[in-house]
């Protein structure tokens, strides 16, 4: 792997062995802590071989919530140079208490978002956007094609172009995805059985928005992993 193929994101993602950890890793299949693959743990009624092709892209991406989305690293910069600063960054901001975390339908996928609104998660997020900008190699253009398929508004056109992701600041929003893209009919039943799930995982208590992890990915085909990560204060 040279630095030039790999790409880098900057993520929220539990504690490895907590049990939100293990609860998201389970249900995608993956952990992105040791890169290896898991025995899904299968939704009640879900056929496993449909589960698997569901639950396929949260997998390559690992358990986590977006803060700063995945990027190519800037020709004048270097991974040491990266994991540097997110050790700097994490100096200097503080964590973010959520009461909770609860699992919704967000469009067509199925995640697990905060309870109540966070201006202190969402102004933590705009920083790290800011921050890691710098190390951020400019889109190419098969890249930016790739995200004008998407419905984007004039304003999240020109946050892509400034900073690589279109959902940033006033349309970010905190979530850990469980799922892939969920037929209409199917959605609201397995909503409501992933939320029964949660709750026998004693996933109900508070959450500590106390770290940032730095993940890479070797090849566009392969799985992201864990690299680094920093506590925040």
């Amino acid at each position: 792997m040279s630095q030039a193929s790999a790409r880098y994101a900057i993520y929220y993602a539990p504690v490895p062995d907590r049990p939100l950890w293990d609860f998201g890793s389970a249900l995608i299949g993956y952990d992105a802590a040791t890169g290896k693959k898991l025995q899904p743990l299968v939704p009640q009624g879900q056929d496993p071989d449909r589960w698997m092709a569901l639950t396929a892209e949260p997998r390559r991406y690992g358990f986590h919530a977006t803060l700063k989305a995945p990027f190519y690293l800037s020709s004048d910069d270097t991974e040491a140079g990266l994991v540097e600063a997110l050790q700097d960054f994490a100096a200097g901001h503080q964590r973010v208490a959520l009461d909770g975390l609860k699992i919704r339908c967000i469009g067509s996928f199925i995640a697990m978002t905060p309870l109540q609104e966070s201006p202190e998660l969402n102004g933590l997020a705009a920083n790290v956007v800011r921050h890691f900008d710098r190390f951020r190699a400019p889109l190419s253009e098969a890249e930016r094609e790739r995200r004008l398929k998407s419905p984007l508004t004039e304003r999240q056109i020109a946050q892509l172009d400034e900073w690589g992701y279109p959902y940033v600041f006033g349309d970010f929003r905190f979530h850990m995805t469980l799922t892939g893209p969920v037929h209409n009919d199917d959605r609201t039943g397995l909503r409501d059985t992933l939320r029964h799930m949660a709750e026998n995982a004693a996933l109900a208590n508070p959450v500590s928005i106390d770290r940032i992890v730095l993940f890479r990915q070797d090849d566009p085909k392969g799985h992201f992993k864990i690299i680094a990560d920093a506590r925040l204060q």
